[in-house]
């Protein structure tokens, strides 16, 4: 998996961890995560390898997509 240098030129990018599907939305600097393809709610990084660390920890300890 790449490691997330340049956010900022970047409004979209996807990948899968563990099969599971993550992605994460450039919108006005803001990064927003998405996990199982459902957006995190009142999840907001500021850096790329944050917003990553994220997603790969909520797989790893096995945490659903949260949906409300």
């Amino acid at each position: 998996m790449p490691v997330l240098t340049r956010f900022a030129d970047t409004e979209f990018w996807s990948d899968e961890y563990r099969g599971r599907p993550i992605a994460v939305l450039n919108r006005d600097g803001r990064l927003h995560v998405y996990l199982d393809h459902v957006l995190q709610p009142n999840m907001v990084f500021d850096r790329g390898q944050d917003a990553l660390a994220w997603l790969i920890r909520r797989i790893e300890q096995g945490i659903p997509a949260r949906v409300n």
